[in-house]
C-alpha cells in the first residue's frame, strides 16, 4: 500500500531538496561531479556567485556530507572540494536532472505547423 503523506516534513523530495536545492548547490554539485577543485576555480566558473555565497554552500554541503573539503599545508594555503561518496551517489540523479531539462527546458521550441494560419 502507499504511504500518504500528512505533512510536506514526512516528504522525501523535501529532505533531498533541504540538503541540494537551491540556486547553487546543484551547480556546485554538477561540476563537483567533474573532477576536484579548489574554491577559486569554483568562484571563477560560477559567475554572478559572491564570495560569502559560495563559502557557505560549500560549508553546509559539507555538513551535509555531499563534499568533502581536503586542506594542504602549504604556504599560501591550498584548499580542495570533490564529492564524497555520499554525493557521488547524486550522479545518477543530477544526470536525468540535465537530461530532463535538455529535452524539456533548452531544447529549441517545436513549431507545430497545423497551427499556422
Amino acid at each position: 500500500m502507499e504511504k500518504k503523506y500528512h505533512g510536506i516534513s514526512e516528504c522525501p523530495i523535501t529532505a533531498t531538496i533541504d540538503v541540494i536545492g537551491g540556486k547553487w548547490k546543484p551547480i556546485i554539485i554538477w561540476l563537483l561531479m567533474e573532477r576536484t577543485h579548489r574554491f577559486g576555480e569554483l568562484h571563477k566558473i560560477i559567475p554572478g556567485m559572491a564570495l560569502k555565497v559560495l563559502s557557505r554552500q560549500l560549508k553546509e554541503l559539507e555538513a551535509d556530507g555531499i563534499v568533502k573539503r581536503t586542506v594542504f599545508a602549504e604556504v599560501p594555503p591550498k584548499v580542495e572540494y570533490s564529492l564524497t561518496p555520499k554525493g557521488q551517489s547524486l550522479t545518477n540523479v543530477m544526470t536525468l536532472l540535465s537530461e530532463w531539462s535538455r529535452e524539456h527546458i533548452l531544447a529549441p521550441a517545436v513549431f507545430d505547423k497545423s497551427f499556422r494560419s
